[in-house]
């Protein structure tokens, strides 16, 4: 039994204010398209991507940026078909927010079938903790009720700036997980781990100077990449496995794959383990790179402060 305790947030009078009811009506029609049947909302989040990539945004002349950077072989026209596919998904990942904290369980175990939780079970048989180590694919918020769904996860996120929108998300991510715990809470997820709790952690993205190292991340040299992983690989009861959620291409739903082990990690240099993590990480994007979030400025921390931005 966990020792940690979560405070859920509450609904408040003031999420009633006017200056909620845009997120009301985002909720309500998210609500709405969710109950749709599900090839239909894939189609639906299709077109929608579509219309964002013909909009453009700074988001698009990122995401182009971040394929170019890892991929600097990949011709033009390549790198256009990964870019639209990419925003194709994008459109499917806002329903499927809708998807992740709305669907009944009966249809969320309908569309996902997990791999390898014979490693997990195996792991907390043995009273060891299981750090799972995730990556943005697009799919998240489904794959967050899926995985929790087979077997109830601790899962480390990032709360929501706007109040109203933590309360859903917190709520829906949480639906078929034991609890979740904020992206600062790090004494939280360790007390998990101790607890012999399978907990989702992703160390994918640019979270700053701060706690970094900087090694290669696909083509980009030195690429600000977080040591927190360390901190909760380095327990002495924890095992350290990958986690790979996708959409499968053929409309039927979702796979997710908890791989074995990690074997000798962490070794205790952190630029030799942080560099693991970066090359675990491109084997499980590259498994489909079109359903990545390349739309965060992953490269925006460089190794010198006065280095030019890499998006510029």
């Amino acid at each position: 039994m966990s020792k940690n305790k979560v405070l859920q947030p509450n609904f408040k009078i003031s999420y009633l204010l006017p200056k909620y009811w845009l997120t009301w009506l985002g909720v309500f029609i998210l609500y709405s398209i969710s109950w749709l049947p599900y090839r239909f909302q894939l189609f639906l989040g299709k077109i929608i991507g579509r219309m964002l990539f013909k909009l453009g945004s700074s988001r698009k002349k990122v995401a182009l940026r971040n394929i170019e950077l890892c991929f600097p072989d990949m011709t033009d026209d390549d790198r256009q078909i990964m870019l639209k596919r990419n925003f194709e998904n994008t459109g499917i990942a806002l329903l499927e927010t809708g998807m992740g904290w709305w669907w009944p369980n009966w249809r969320v175990k309908r569309k996902t079938k997990v791999i390898g939780l014979e490693h997990i079970e195996k792991a907390q048989q043995e009273g060891k903790g299981i750090l799972l180590l995730a990556m943005h694919y697009l799919s998240a918020e489904i794959s967050c009720r899926g995985i929790g769904y087979s077997h109830p996860m601790v899962v480390f996120y990032r709360p929501h700036n706007n109040q109203l929108m933590e309360y859903f998300q917190f709520r829906g991510r949480g639906r078929s997980n034991k609890y979740m715990l904020g992206k600062r809470d790090v004494k939280g997820l360790i007390r998990a781990l101790h607890d012999g709790e399978a907990c989702v952690y992703l160390p994918d993205q640019d979270y700053g100077r701060n706690r970094s190292v900087f090694v290669p991340f696909f083509a980009v040299p030195e690429a600000a990449s977080t040591t927190g992983t360390l901190i909760f690989a380095r327990q002495k009861n924890a095992q350290t496995h990958m986690l790979i959620p996708t959409r499968n291409d053929d409309g039927s739903g979702y796979t997710l794959e908890i791989k074995p082990m990690l074997e000798n990690f962490p070794t205790g240099d952190d630029t030799t383990d942080v560099l693991r993590v970066n090359q675990e990480l491109e084997k499980a994007i590259m498994v489909k790179p079109e359903q990545y979030m390349w739309l965060h400025r992953r490269f925006k921390t460089r190794p010198n402060e006065d280095d030019p931005s890499l998006y510029k």
